[in-house]
């Protein structure tokens, strides 16, 4: 068995964007809906909480109320989700929280609460309306599913499975619409792409593997060694993102003529064991550092983080 040779990773031979057609009709419906909802509820995945909040939706919904469900966190670093949430909640007219598939009935009653506080008083008779927003494949249709304590809406664990608007109206009397999953024309920031890419929300048809299974690999090195090491047996964790996928190629038998580790089908197993958890529970950005508390303001605590991206307060060992 033989290392293959490569060329140096370089996250610039991949410029990845991915903005299907029915986005554009799926824009336009959002915008012409958000006038008349009370609330929006903005699912963000728990592990990239800034990379998977649509600046278009944003921009949409301007100052109105929202709610921020953070999903998958049982695959985040706790410790950096709670760090987000309580960054989001420092913003104007948002609550935000993390939900779990363990108390499904306190995720519908806390929803139910703080739609009927953040909105605005409504005329006799009128339901509470509110809209499921955000990227592909964070589990908007799932969160939908929970509300109604059955399943209403097709699920599936890969981007733009539901791509049409959705009405329902939950027990408790509020009218919710789920929308698809809405991504941006343009990603400007790189690693942004790539961390969407690396969680799911960009189809893997779209990606090249060998391209985000190396930017993964180089960022579990550098902020989850140890998870890295307890997940592949190893008394120290590999050098390189390289020889992570040769260990992972290695011990799962991806071998082309001549013995040589297929670095890219390395790449594939690599890149779907982080979506599935199995190194670990990883959050792949940090919230920025909050503004220091005015006097009497108690509510400056620190984030794990300097900035997001910056994943330097990440401590894989806590």
């Amino acid at each position: 068995m033989s290392r293959r040779r490569s060329a140096p990773y370089n996250s610039q031979a991949m410029a990845l964007q991915w903005y299907p057609g029915h986005m554009t009709k799926a824009r336009r419906e959002l915008a012409s809906l958000l006038p008349s909802q009370d609330v929006v509820i903005e699912v963000l995945d728990a592990r990239l909480p800034l990379s998977s909040s649509n600046p278009m939706l944003a921009e949409l919904r301007g100052d109105k109320p929202a709610i921020k469900v953070l999903t998958k966190s049982d695959l985040a670093d706790p410790l950096v989700t709670a760090a987000w949430v309580r960054h989001f909640e420092r913003e104007a007219n948002v609550r935000a929280f993390a939900s779990t598939t363990k108390h499904p009935s306190a995720m519908r009653q806390q929803i139910a609460e703080w739609a009927r506080k953040l909105a605005a008083p409504r005329g006799p008779g009128r339901a509470l309306r509110a809209v499921i927003a955000g990227v592909p494949n964070v589990g908007k249709s799932t969160l939908l599913n929970t509300l109604m304590n059955r399943a209403v809406a097709k699920v599936g664990d890969k981007p733009a499975v539901t791509q049409h608007q959705q009405v329902v109206t939950l027990p408790s009397g509020m009218q919710v619409t789920d929308s698809p999953g809405l991504m941006w024309p343009k990603i400007e920031n790189e690693q942004q792409a790539f961390r969407l890419a690396l969680a799911g929300s960009i189809p893997d048809t779209a990606i090249d593997y060998l391209t985000i299974g190396m930017f993964g690999a180089q960022f579990v090195l550098a902020q989850y060694p140890q998870l890295v090491a307890a997940r592949y047996k190893l008394p120290a964790p590999p050098k390189d993102p390289e020889a992570l996928l040769f260990v992972v190629g290695s011990r799962r038998g991806l071998l082309r003529a001549g013995g040589v580790v297929d670095l890219h089908k390395a790449a594939e197993v690599l890149v779907h064991e982080f979506r599935a958890g199995s190194i670990g529970a990883i959050s792949l950005e940090t919230p920025p550092e909050p503004a220091p508390p005015s006097d009497g303001d108690t509510r400056g605590d620190k984030a794990p983080g300097d900035n997001p991206g910056d994943n330097s307060g990440v401590r894989p060992d806590a």
